[in-house]
């Protein structure tokens, strides 16, 4: 029994032998037959170009990607979203300051020779003057003198100015500061220059407040001002009486013709758009200063009482506001100055 069983495992082994032969001789046989391209040995490639690889792969599979990942929005949702921006965008816009032009002011100031105090109010009123955001033109008159005093100072104010003199002798006052309003007045009519004209007399004290509500003018402004005299524990006051921007009436002094229904108006508490000069119909009139025999500051005068409909009392929501007053000052000897000093 034992000789027998190992005759039988030897048979075994031969078999497994005989089929293990047979099995890798076929392989061998129809692998002669296969291409030999494919398995030639593939270069080895650097950590570096398979990172790159990978790189150029994931960039070409990520727009795909992202597009079907991103989900479908809603039609509601997408007209949302353009509301919002657009909403977005207008509160931008409001917040961004709107920038508008200031209106030119035209300051016209004339001198009298008989004023001891000259020098000293000009360079005071300079520097008010100098305050005042830009565009402002001053245009400061005076009599020809061989003193170059005037010209210095307003060169050194660093303001946009005109000096205009003259070389009439006058002995009235009022006659003289006339005249020089008169010069003043043509010079913007002859150069056209567009804005809101005011007459500033060397003793004018200002709150700087006041040139901006000159600049919200149209056609005529008025306010009231205040006539201050050192010796005297009193105010005049002397402009209009309004409701609102409206003028209802006027602080009056005694009237020299009481007939005369149209009331006396300080030479400094009115301002008036200088195109009237040269283009009254754009303001509704048929006569303009080249058409009236009539001098220029007279005309102005009348052309403002003419319709107190069309006057503007500044500032609008409180026109009975002082913004201005008038200072009389001592002359040497103790003598005041006379009236027409104070309305310069």
């Amino acid at each position: 029994m034992g000789i027998t069983e190992r005759s039988k495992k030897r048979v075994q082994l031969w078999k497994r032998a005989v089929v293990h032969f047979a099995l890798c001789f076929v392989m061998g046989f129809f692998t002669g037959f296969a291409p030999t391209d494919h398995l030639s040995p593939r270069p080895v490639e650097s950590p570096q170009q398979v990172a790159a690889d990978v790189n150029r792969s994931l960039i070409a599979e990520t727009p795909i990607v992202a597009m079907a990942a991103a989900p479908a929005r809603p039609k509601e949702h997408t007209e949302n979203s353009r509301f919002i921006s657009e909403k977005e965008e207008q509160k931008e816009e409001e917040k961004e300051p709107k920038l508008t032009p200031r209106r030119f002011i035209i300051i016209v100031t004339p001198t009298s020779t008989k004023n001891k105090f000259k020098s000293v109010l000009l360079r005071r009123l300079a520097n008010t003057i100098r305050l005042v955001p830009q565009p402002l033109l001053w245009i400061v008159v005076e009599a020809k003198t061989e003193s170059n005093g005037v010209s210095e100072a307003l060169r050194k104010t660093g303001i946009m100015y005109r000096h205009l003199v003259f070389k009439e002798n006058f002995t009235d006052t009022e006659a003289e500061m006339d005249h020089q309003r008169n010069i003043a007045l043509k010079h913007i009519e002859q150069h056209k220059l567009s804005g809101i004209v005011h007459f500033a007399g060397l003793s004018n004290v200002y709150d700087l407040g006041f040139f901006d509500q000159l600049r919200e003018i149209e056609v005529f402004g008025t306010w009231p001002m205040a006539l201050l005299a050192a010796n005297r524990e009193k105010v005049i006051i002397e402009g209009p009486v309004c409701d609102s921007s409206q003028v209802i009436g006027w602080h009056l002094k005694k009237m020299k013709n009481q007939t005369d229904p149209r009331p006396p108006i300080h030479i400094s508490s009115f301002a008036f758009n200088s195109s009237i000069l040269w283009d009254p119909e754009r303001w509704g009139r048929t006569s303009s200063l080249q058409s009236s025999s009539q001098n220029s500051i007279k005309f102005v005068k009348e052309v403002v009482l003419e319709d107190e409909t069309k006057l503007k009392g500044i500032p609008p929501e409180d026109c009975s506001k002082i913004m201005l007053w008038s200072l009389r000052f001592h002359a040497a000897g103790g003598a005041t100055t006379t009236k027409h000093q104070i309305n310069q």
